[in-house]
């Protein structure tokens, strides 16, 4: 088995050829998820990123490849740079203790198009809605209302990442964020697995992360192409 050090360095490959391995599309070495499920790529060579960025977006208009410091190469005359994302890693160290006085519901397939609404609706780009099918989601709500959610993402038989941690607009500042992700971290934990994260360098959020018990780890990009 590959160690964890390892895996976060290409968190969307070992995904693919662990525990999302019935999502993978294989395109000569270079790894693609479902378009239907995530719109994430990955790769070691990326002498072989062009003939594959073609294929896949066969079946899509757009996505991104996510890497750590390695720069994709494209056929430029089917396939442009939309746009860069800097992002970088975060690892749970040691989870800061955070008192739960929320309602927090794990979501089931009913809510997936509440899910994909408010993620839409606050942090628009990366979410599908068939995104809901990569692991557990975590919701509270007011007045029959989804208003928060944190889910889980990438992962691994080592690792689970935290992802679409969202608070509709109306509910911010009051620790909803704050207590879905605490309530997620302690479940990954339970799974016996290492609790990860991705936001984009200088996101506000990264204090909140960091007084929880995350910590910087590493860059980790996304590069998303679209179709010419």
């Amino acid at each position: 088995m590959i160690d964890l050090e390892h895996q976060l360095k290409n968190p969307v490959w070992y995904s693919l050829n662990e525990t999302h391995k019935k999502y993978a599309v294989d395109l000569d070495g270079v790894q693609f998820y479902n378009p239907e499920i995530c719109p994430f790529g990955a790769f070691f060579d990326e002498t072989k990123t062009a003939k594959a960025s073609n294929t896949y977006l066969e079946t899509s208009e757009d996505f991104f490849y996510v890497s750590e410091c390695q720069t994709p190469i494209v056929d430029e005359s089917k396939v442009f740079l939309e746009r860069k994302v800097n992002g970088c890693q975060m690892v749970l160290n040691t989870l800061t203790d955070v008192q739960i006085t929320e309602e927090i519901v794990l979501l089931d397939d009913t809510f997936m198009d509440e899910i994909y609404d408010l993620v839409w609706l606050v942090m628009p780009g990366y979410y599908k809605k068939r995104t809901f099918e990569m692991g557990n989601y975590y919701g509270i709500f007011k007045h029959g209302k989804l208003v928060s959610i944190a889910g889980q993402r990438m992962q691994t038989h080592l690792f689970i990442e935290v992802s679409a941690v969202v608070t509709h607009p109306d509910y911010t500042r009051k620790g909803l964020a704050k207590q879905l992700i605490a309530y997620n971290t302690k479940a990954i934990l339970k799974a016996h697995k290492t609790p990860i994260l991705h936001t984009n360098k200088g996101n506000v959020a990264i204090s909140l992360y960091k007084k929880l018990g995350y910590e910087l780890t590493r860059d980790m990009n996304w590069w998303l192409y679209r179709k010419k």
